[in-house]
């Protein structure tokens, strides 16, 4: 999903060196344990993301 990849790769190039340690883990966690469509419901505000992935599904809307 190319939009998807815009937003992850956004984040990825612009908050993740400055996360922390938790931030990261879970970001690596989404990227292995969660389907692509809803990452980007979440991600686009169509759904609301589990509290474990809320904090990081905000910063990756901000990473702009």
């Amino acid at each position: 999903m190319k939009e998807l990849d815009v937003v992850v790769e956004r984040y990825y190039q612009r908050r993740y060196p400055k996360a922390g340690e938790a931030q990261r883990a879970a970001f690596v966690r989404l990227l292995s344990e969660v389907e692509d469509p809803d990452i980007y419901a979440w991600a686009m505000g169509h759904a609301e993301p589990p509290s474990d992935y809320a904090d990081l599904i905000a910063e990756l809307r901000r990473a702009d």
